[in-house]
């Protein structure tokens, strides 16, 4: 067994549905092995103000379901400053905290590597971001549960895009990843999807939609990530319009609806893993590594390695929107 008896816990950066599911994953196996776990509010802001408090078991219970954190989060330009992050190191000291879980995204962990290389703090990190746009594990917390509550949305524009024959362009979240896009815009069987990871010919969009126009497809639904090449929806709608300004052209933005609601199943069992084996990973002497999922097993990766970015999109998958829009 490891020397440490105190472990910190903190959520950072963007919420995502099923960090709540961590936290209680990570109290309570912190708790179960006998550590006291502390939780630190708003992230490493709350690390520097000392907004830090015991946990018990009972603070997580009937929380698995619900969406956000518990903790609260923030984005904290000021632990990137050396006097940030001496208060953050001088807190901790303080709490006698000697080890900590890091919950959040790139920006986390890009905090969190400079900050260990100056004050050594065993640490391991989980990913929780939406977007799902880390290297080092096959899935993120959250992102599951945002394509889902996506796809739900484009099911409901469906509908009233068919009752009156509309094209309807849905923005979805994704600044540099795509796979929200891309995964809503299959499951809700979109005409076109346009992400970051591909060059966006406009031309070819709206070729497409003239052609469905003249053979009488009625309904022309396109998921654009909020970071494509060409824009998001305003943009995409701008170009329509111009070349084609007798259509019913609709857009809508979803924005931070993806953010919010109950986990799905597969998100609170992912953040039940990795918020286990990020404790175990502690006690066992692990630190700097983000834990993750790659081919259905706990695998560690250094945080220096984690990167923002994810696995080449497949060909085949990119073929197979526009095969299953004819």
């Amino acid at each position: 067994m490891s020397k440490i008896k105190k472990i910190g816990v903190l959520t950072s950066g963007g919420d995502a549905p099923g960090m709540n599911a961590a936290i209680r994953a990570v109290v309570r196996t912190g708790i179960y092995s006998g550590l006291s776990v502390y939780g630190i509010k708003r992230g490493y802001q709350g690390m520097i103000e000392g907004d830090i408090f015991e946990m018990k078991t009972t603070d997580v219970s009937n929380i698995i379901q619900r969406g956000g954190t518990i903790l609260k989060t923030a984005r904290s330009k000021e632990f990137m400053t050396e006097e940030g992050m001496k208060k953050s190191y001088d807190q901790i000291r303080k709490h006698g905290i000697e080890g900590l879980v890091l919950i959040g995204g790139d920006g986390t962990f890009r905090g969190a590597n400079v900050f260990f290389e100056k004050y050594i703090i065993p640490a391991i990190g989980i990913p929780g971001t939406i977007d799902k746009d880390l290297i080092g594990s096959d899935s993120t917390i959250g992102f599951d549960t945002a394509v889902n509550t996506a796809m739900e949305a484009i099911d409901k524009i469906r509908d009233t895009a068919e009752a009156h024959d509309r094209v309807f362009i849905i923005e979805v979240m994704g600044r540099d990843a795509g796979y929200i896009a891309l995964n809503s815009g299959i499951a809700g069987g979109a005409e076109d999807i346009l992400i970051p990871e591909e060059i966006t010919n406009i031309n070819e969009v709206l070729n497409r939609i003239e052609n469905d126009e003249r053979r009488k497809k009625t309904v022309h639904l396109i998921v654009v990530a909020e970071g494509d090449d060409f824009g998001g929806a305003r943009e995409l709608h701008a170009a329509i319009s111009e070349r084609m300004p007798l259509l019913d052209v609709r857009t809508c933005i979803l924005g931070h609806i993806q953010r919010g609601g109950s986990p799905t199943a597969s998100d609170r069992v992912l953040a039940s893993r990795l918020g286990h084996a990020a404790v175990m990973a502690l006690i066992e002497g692990k630190t700097q590594f983000m834990a993750g999922v790659k081919n259905n097993e706990i695998v560690f990766t250094p945080f220096n390695k984690v990167a923002k970015g994810s696995d080449p999109i497949s060909k085949d998958i990119l073929s197979l929107i526009s095969i299953l829009s004819h």
